[in-house]
């Protein structure tokens, strides 16, 4: 898996979106998965994300993505890009990362896909099924 520095200037490059929300208390907005076979990462707590549609812009990709998995909108700016690798990656392309910061209770939000949204401090997601694309960006995120 490489990650890449974050970009200062031009559009991130990606097949996929997600973004990495914290809170005043250091902690990481995660997305627990469906258990169900034909989606990427089933069971797995991962960062809320998804796809853009032909044409569409990352930024509002991400944007749109946040909004329809869990009602929110908030201020985001590009962090990083992943490319992955491994079992659950194969055949898929790098993902664009933003960054964004949310205080609130996580379990309020309107969920619409995917078991539950809840805040995990750092030193909980090693003992957690993460994707290790989003350990390696949390490690990154940490690391700043």
């Amino acid at each position: 898996m490489t990650v890449s520095e974050p970009r200062t200037s031009g559009a991130a490059k990606g097949t996929g979106v997600a973004v990495l929300i914290t809170n005043s208390q250091g902690e990481y907005l995660l997305h627990l998965r469906d258990d169900i076979e034909g989606i990427c990462w089933p069971g797995y707590w991962a960062l809320v994300g998804g796809s853009p549609e032909p044409g569409e812009p990352l930024a509002d990709a991400i944007a749109r993505e946040l909004k329809e998995e869990t009602g929110l909108t908030i201020a985001l700016e590009e962090f990083a890009t992943v490319a992955q690798r491994g079992a659950e990656d194969l055949g898929k392309g790098p993902i664009a990362v933003y960054q964004g910061h949310w205080d609130g209770d996580a379990h309020a939000l309107p969920l619409t896909e995917g078991v539950m949204l809840h805040w995990f401090p750092v030193t909980t997601i090693p003992r957690l099924r993460v994707p290790p694309w989003c350990r390696e960006v949390i490690g990154l995120h940490r690391a700043r």
